[in-house]
């Protein structure tokens, strides 16, 4: 799968590459469990939750038929405080404005939109990116092949010259089932045999690294 075309747009991720959002996820899922008399792990065991859709990661915690109500308690406390609760990578602003001068930027996160937008915004991000796209808080797109596909047709780009940029193996996934590029932001919360898995074999150790990759 891997794509040696050259590139003629990018697309990132925003959980886990543009930006750690640890403490705001994680302090959500455990706000949600609380409220709902769960058992609540510690921050460190519920890292896995960031990059997955929350439904899928509430499904996994409190069964299928709980995870919408787990959900609504989740954005209860994000909405107002957890989305803040995030910091950008070291790095990630020269990275930008060293590849805003020669490609297209966007992102893609299966983060509902609305938050996407209010996250970028609140860093000084949002400057870099042509266009964004995340899921609808009725859960649409909230799938990265989806979404992928979805952002391909919206912006009319051509998969054959599209790099995706995620730390998650959704993101390798999302970019394996649509025909892009993928490079691995290992620095982020996904591990080498999350991109292999998907016939990718590029991954970048830190921000600053992903400049020699493209």
């Amino acid at each position: 799968m891997q794509n040696t075309g050259d590139v003629s747009a990018i697309f990132f991720d925003l959980d886990g590459t543009l930006t750690d959002p640890k403490e705001g996820i994680t302090g959500c899922v455990q706000f949600a469990l609380e409220n709902m008399g769960e058992t609540v792990p510690t921050k460190d065991e519920l890292t896995w939750c960031i990059g997955p859709p929350l439904v899928e990661n509430f499904t996994r915690l409190v069964g299928a038929e709980r995870a919408g109500e787990a959900v609504g308690w989740y954005r209860q406390r994000f909405s107002t405080i957890g989305l803040f609760e995030n910091k950008v990578y070291e790095g990630i602003p020269d990275v930008l404005r060293g590849l805003v001068e020669r490609f297209p930027l966007y992102v893609a996160s299966s983060k509902p939109l609305v938050f996407v937008d209010q996250i970028l915004e609140y860093f000084s991000l949002d400057g870099f990116f042509v266009q964004t796209f995340g899921s609808g808080l009725d859960g649409s797109l909230a799938d990265k092949s989806d979404l992928l596909a979805h952002a391909l047709s919206q912006t009319g780009i051509d998969a054959g010259g599209a790099l995706m940029i995620g730390d998650r193996s959704h993101d390798a996934v999302g970019a394996r089932n649509n025909g892009m590029d993928f490079i691995g932001a290992l620095y982020g919360y996904g591990d080498i045999e999350e991109y292999q898995a998907s016939g990718f074999s590029r991954w970048a150790a830190s921000p600053r690294d992903l400049l020699a990759l493209i």
